[in-house]
């Protein structure tokens, strides 16, 4: 980000919340800043420090801006994990400069980082690594003799230097790493060790047999939501391939199918509709039958209705039915209902005039008593539903 590396190099970062995914460089940028900078610099993990342990950063760094001291820029890493109080407790100390607060997360600040402190901070979002980025990584790494693979002894008394790498493995490791550089050279680590046992070089064959992880997928984060979002939409946009594709990126990475099967029970109803009325009884059997049969046959269940409802034909007009309906009601309160329609459950109701007048459908040629009134008398002739062009008829 060009601004961020604007501010390191003049050594003036602003109070600041990184944002990526793991392995994306928010811990490096960190260092970085430690580094180069003139001031001051501390360190928090949010998993492990508490008010006390800020209490006491910020006190010091009161204290030495008393002094005439430098500056202290506070890390917080997985600023994510401080619940409101905590967080709160950093309000003061940024608002009036005593320090300069990097956060780092991997969640949506938006939802994870009280609003007053959002607003003290610029928010710089980091993308996942590239894949020759991450090749990059992996090719210094196995040159770096201070940092790297290149002259570290194994324990075993190998030679030092790394054994070769093919170069499909190098990618197959880049990819394994899905933009996780952390991953990715940890991988590659574990490619070297292997390779050295059998004093041979590292393969794809090697990188698999390492390479054992899930698919980088929060079930409770931006990936859980991003992915089902995709999901729907592939449906709705009527392209059987993408849906599937993000079903199998979904249940490959752990997701809940029960989950799915809900979410395609819901789609059936909202975006293929009465264009295709039967789309609602193939989701249900789907979400039933993954309900009794679980993991990892209900994959094929969850398949098959995720392509049904991408190749049927699409209405919401149900939905917008409801929303219109739903809009008159919150505009109109409780009408009262008209007393033809009411339940004469007792004498002293039909007295009253419950029921009075109701014709019976079925008495009436083609299933219709004519001219009778079923909305409150205030909403007469309204029109909620409107047929789609794709709506079955009746």
């Amino acid at each position: 980000d060009a601004p961020l590396r604007r501010a390191i190099e003049s050594d003036s970062p602003p109070s600041c919340i990184l944002w990526g995914p793991p392995g994306s460089g928010k811990t490096s940028i960190a260092r970085v800043i430690a580094r180069v900078t003139n001031a001051r610099f501390a360190t928090l993990s949010a998993v492990s420090s508490g008010v006390a342990d800020l209490r006491k950063v910020i006190a010091s760094a009161e204290a030495g801006r008393r002094d005439g001291l430098a500056r202290t820029i506070l890390f917080i890493d997985e600023i994510h994990r401080f619940n409101k109080s905590q967080q709160d407790a950093l309000l003061h100390a940024v608002e009036d400069g005593a320090i300069t607060l990097i956060g780092a997360t991997t969640e949506n600040p938006s939802f994870e980082v009280v609003a007053p402190l959002l607003s003290r901070a610029r928010v710089f979002k980091l993308e996942p690594l590239e894949h020759e980025d991450v090749k990059s990584l992996l090719i210094r790494a196995l040159s770096d003799a201070d940092r790297g693979l290149a002259g570290r002894a194994s324990q075993d008394g190998h030679a030092p230097d790394p054994p070769p790498v093919d170069p499909e493995a190098l990618d197959a490791l880049a990819t394994y790493g899905s933009g996780d550089a952390r991953v990715a050279l940890n991988a590659l680590e574990a490619a070297v060790r292997d390779a050295r046992s059998r004093n041979g070089p590292v393969t794809v064959d090697t990188v698999q047999s390492v390479a054992q992880r899930a698919l980088p997928y929060d079930k409770g984060g931006d990936a859980h939501f991003d992915t089902i979002s995709a999901f729907i939409k592939s449906v709705r946009g009527s392209d059987p391939d993408a849906a599937v594709y993000w079903l199998a990126r979904m249940l490959e990475a752990g997701e809940d199918p029960m989950f799915v099967a809900r979410r395609i029970v819901i789609l059936a109803a909202e975006d293929i509709g009465l264009a295709d009325p039967q789309a609602l009884s193939v989701a249900v059997a789907a979400q039933q039958a993954t309900h009794l049969i679980g993991m990892p046959e209900c994959t094929l269940v969850l398949s098959e209705a995720a392509i049904y409802l991408a190749r049927a034909p699409k209405s919401n007009s149900a939905m917008k039915a409801y929303s219109a309906a739903a809009g008159a009601v919150r505009q109109r309160g409780a009408l009262s209902v008209p007393l033809h329609l009411r339940n004469a459950a007792t004498g002293l109701m039909a007295a009253h005039g419950y029921g009075r007048g109701y014709q019976y459908a079925h008495d009436h040629e083609g299933g219709v008593a004519p001219d009778q009134q079923h909305l409150p008398d205030e909403l007469s002739g309204a029109s909620f539903y409107e047929p789609g062009e794709r709506d079955v008829p009746q």
